[in-house]
């Protein structure tokens, strides 16, 4: 009997992996070939199977997605979805730990995988996410996960996806003339801030030192986690929003050739574009929606960021950022990608900036982030452009296999349309 359960089982699972499906008739976003329009896309194992104007393949189940959009799932590149529940509750706050360097950590360690932001952002097309780990200058390495999954070993694409630096913060602040004795004076100030540059010089030198010990010497966790980075295996993603920040990382890192480096943040870097992109530097951008931060900046400068960097050869990645409600706020990901395409990003970089290039930058640009034969089939289907907010997101799959698309949010709308009516 127990034989017979487990032929039974093994067959299951067989004839379940072996499922295929047929998109017949969708206009097809392909990121890196343009856009087939009609096209179909055939899913077998989970994997991308075929992809052509018109296939004739043989097919477990066809889908008729005539007039329909199909996009691959969009990669949110820098966010505390997972980390962070309610903001306002600390026992449901876990995106940073304590210290000045803690290589060592590991974000995905801490992704709730219950949490009720993964649907919400699920179902506007966000297939995988990047946690990031938050604290003093070292914080740790993030990691790329899938939004779906019992545990976060089942969600897990790619553990250790890059290494976070906050960059010291660079500006000083002019005494008022009545400033009590106690007042740090400009030349304090800028004492302290290279002491702090110095700090993470030394660290990266005490962390290629350790590289060069006796094999047989015990390991040490922080320093085994620099190594990656250090013979560029793996980027170091550098927070830095202000010019005077940006100018100093991009210093330091001409005497680092090895280290592979991507500005998070970058308010500023429009102003860099030449130096970033001579340097080969991206920029995952997360200001679009910010407010100008001087007089003399137009209106339009964090709208228009994102295409003088992409016009003067710079990859960008564009995201929700940290700094608001980022775990809620996932799903305007389209939205902000959109402001940036309206001033000046063209709509293909759009596109590529929340799908391909994100997934590149977190080193699994062979496995998502385009509609492409051998990826992953994490693809969402959309009753127009997902960068128009009046589109709706009808069917999406991860990894080949369908997600529901309910969410907090749709709950709440069915209780209350469901409400008692007034007599």
């Amino acid at each position: 009997m127990e034989k017979l359960i487990c032929f039974l089982l093994i067959a299951f699972i067989t004839s379940a992996s072996a499922d295929s499906l047929l998109l017949k008739g969708a206009v097809v976003h392909t990121v890196t070939q343009g856009i087939l329009e009609p096209g179909d896309v055939l899913i077998r194992d989970g994997k991308i199977a075929a992809v052509a104007a018109k296939l004739d393949e043989k097919a477990d189940r066809v889908m008729d997605l005539k007039g329909l959009h199909l996009f691959p799932g969009l990669v949110s590149a820098s966010t505390d979805l997972g980390l962070v529940e309610i903001a306002g509750v600390r026992a449901s706050v876990d995106d940073r730990e304590t210290g000045e360097f803690t290589p060592e950590v590991e974000s995905w360690l801490a992704v709730n995988p219950d949490s009720e932001m993964i649907p919400v952002a699920r179902a506007n097309g966000i297939t995988h996410f990047a946690p990031v780990p938050q604290g003093k200058f070292i914080t740790g390495t993030s990691s790329l996960l899938a939004l779906h999954g019992w545990t976060i070993e089942d969600m897990l694409v790619k553990r250790r996806s890059g290494m976070h630096l906050s960059w010291p913060d660079q500006t000083l602040t002019i005494p008022p003339p009545d400033a009590p004795p106690t007042a740090k004076s400009l030349e304090d100030q800028a004492r302290e801030r290279r002491e702090k540059v110095r700090s993470v010089e030394q660290f990266f030198a005490d962390a290629e030192a350790w590289s060069k010990r006796d094999p047989k010497s015990p390991k040490v966790p922080a320093w085994e986690a620099m190594q990656p980075v250090l013979n560029g295996d793996m980027p170091l993603m550098i927070h830095a929003q202000e010019a005077r920040e940006i100018r100093s990382a991009l210093k330091w890192a001409e005497s680092r050739p090895k280290v592979r480096v991507v500005i998070v943040g970058g308010r500023d870097a429009w102003q860099f574009a030449a130096e970033l992109a001579e340097q080969k530097v991206a920029v995952i951008y997360s200001e679009v929606f910010s407010l100008p931060s001087r007089a003399t900046d137009s209106y339009d400068v964090q709208f228009a960021a994102p295409g003088l960097l992409h016009k003067a050869g710079v990859k960008v990645a564009i995201s929700e950022g940290l700094d608001r409600a980022s775990a809620s706020g996932q799903r305007n990901l389209p939205y902000i990608a959109a402001q940036a395409m309206a001033f000046g990003l063209p709509a293909d970089a759009t596109l590529a900036a929340i799908t391909l290039v994100p997934a590149q930058l977190h080193g699994a640009g062979d496995r998502v982030g385009s509609i492409e034969v051998g990826k992953d089939a994490s693809l969402f289907v959309a009753t127009g452009d997902i960068l128009d907010i009046r589109s709706e997101v009808k069917y999406l799959w991860i990894s080949g296999v369908e997600q529901s698309l309910e969410s907090r949010h749709t709950r709440l709308a069915e209780k209350y349309r469901s409400r008692p009516k007034a007599r």
